[in-house]
């Protein structure tokens, strides 16, 4: 087996691994001796939230909130749908009605916060005096500029009334268990969705320098908002965070490793280049193509045949006016290094099933990509340049699309070399 049905079972590996119906149930604690709350969200929290439902003898309640196309049926945990990336009214709504349910309660309560990527957008309350339209265009500025998730969500968390541990202290004296699906290079409890359960270390005074560092001119009330930086995020060793844990059930590298153990049964060498990988996309491409060429050429790291495998999330510096996310951006740039290399197809995808704001999770690479493009009169490098990923892949029918997967740990990405002969 090698090519697309190689490279779509490698991804269907990444992705089957970490569901959250395989890696939620083992992480659950026993049952409180009170009440049970859950709440939640992110792009996976709907699913977790039917695999806690599952697997759960006790009485529960609560509530989370998902991406608008990834609600998952649940009868007692009420799910919510709200806008991704950029935040919306419903979002806001079910993060006020969150931060009720986990207010009063006892020493012997438990609240279940099933958290994944995407949450940070998902939950999104404004700190007081901030509206919702100033922090949605702190929010698209941001995704546009090529600002990594931690710069992000630095900022997130001090325009934030949730984020940033402040869900968690409005829990305590509860005990506060964390189910946590990571997106995040690291895999820090502290990033996963801005961190609404986790201390955090960073300051206003940070968030402040991340716009500066983009350019980011903000209204008024978010400049005032961060000049004045009354209130800050709960720090390490906050004692109202003294009852929270914070459970990884999902990582990057599980996917990665799961991905390897295939390719491996396909008689191929796994050789995982990173599982936190981050730059803009096409420098990141132009990394892997030197690795994968070397292979070719000289049989280091590994002779063919070998699958690069790697995670983690890259950005993109938004100039033209094309359609694509990171993955697309990652792969025509990663065409263009290869310049046709023969034995050498790829496949990056996030593993949500959605590249960026698109309907596809990713694309395919293939030796003949370049050729056909120039066949079909569509010019690589012009399209790369437009930011238009999607509109080439879609072209030469390459794209990967699943639709929504219910999981999330990032990108992934497979390059596969081919013995020649």
């Amino acid at each position: 087996m090698s090519g697309r049905p190689l490279l779509e079972r490698l991804f269907r590996a990444a992705v089957d691994a970490t569901a959250p119906a395989r890696c939620v149930p083992p992480a659950l604690p026993p049952p409180p001796a009170g009440r049970t709350v859950v709440v939640g969200a992110g792009k996976a929290s709907a699913a977790m939230a039917r695999a806690v439902e599952d697997h759960w003898a006790g009485p529960l309640s609560g509530l989370v909130v998902t991406r608008y196309g990834h609600a998952v049926a649940c009868e007692r945990i009420e799910i919510v749908e709200a806008a991704h990336p950029v935040p919306d009214d419903a979002g806001r709504r079910a993060a006020e009605r969150i931060l009720r349910m986990v207010g009063g309660l006892s020493a012997d309560d438990l609240v279940l916060c099933l958290i994944s990527g995407g949450g940070s957008a998902l939950l999104s309350l404004p700190a007081p005096g901030i509206g919702a339209g100033d922090k949605r265009a702190v929010t698209q500025a941001l995704l546009r500029s090529g600002a990594t998730i931690a710069e992000m969500n630095c900022v997130r968390k001090h325009l934030s009334a949730i984020k940033g541990g402040r869900l968690a202290a409005a829990c305590a004296p509860a005990r506060v268990v964390a189910l946590m699906i990571s997106d995040v290079p690291g895999d820090d409890p502290a990033v996963i969705a801005s961190g609404p359960t986790a201390a955090d270390p960073s300051t206003f005074a940070e968030a402040r320098a991340v716009l500066a560092k983009y350019g980011i001119e903000p209204s008024a009330a978010v400049r005032e908002h961060l000049l004045r930086g009354t209130e800050e995020t709960p720090k390490p060793g906050d004692p109202r965070l003294a009852r929270v844990d914070n459970r990884l059930v999902a990582t990057p590298q599980m996917a990665l490793e799961a991905a390897a153990a295939v390719a491996r049964q396909a008689g191929y060498a796994p050789l995982i280049l990173g599982d936190a990988i981050e730059g803009e996309a096409r420098e990141v491409a132009a990394a892997h193509a030197g690795v994968a060429l070397q292979a070719r050429r000289h049989g280091q790291p590994a002779p063919p045949p070998c699958v690069l495998l790697s995670g983690g999330e890259t950005t993109v510096t938004v100039r033209g006016s094309g359609r694509g996310g990171r993955n697309t951006e990652f792969l025509l740039a990663l065409a263009l290094a290869l310049e046709g290399a023969p034995g050498i197809s790829a496949l990056a995808a996030d593993t949500d099933g959605i590249d960026g704001t698109e309907d596809n999770a990713g694309a395919l690479v293939f030796p003949d990509t370049l050729a056909r493009a120039d066949a079909a009169g569509l010019d690589a490098r012009d399209r790369l340049t437009d930011n238009d990923g999607y509109g080439f892949f879609a072209a030469l029918g390459d794209l990967v699309v699943t639709g929504p997967t219910l999981t999330n740990v990032n990108d992934f990405r497979a390059i596969v070399v081919d013995p020649l002969g």
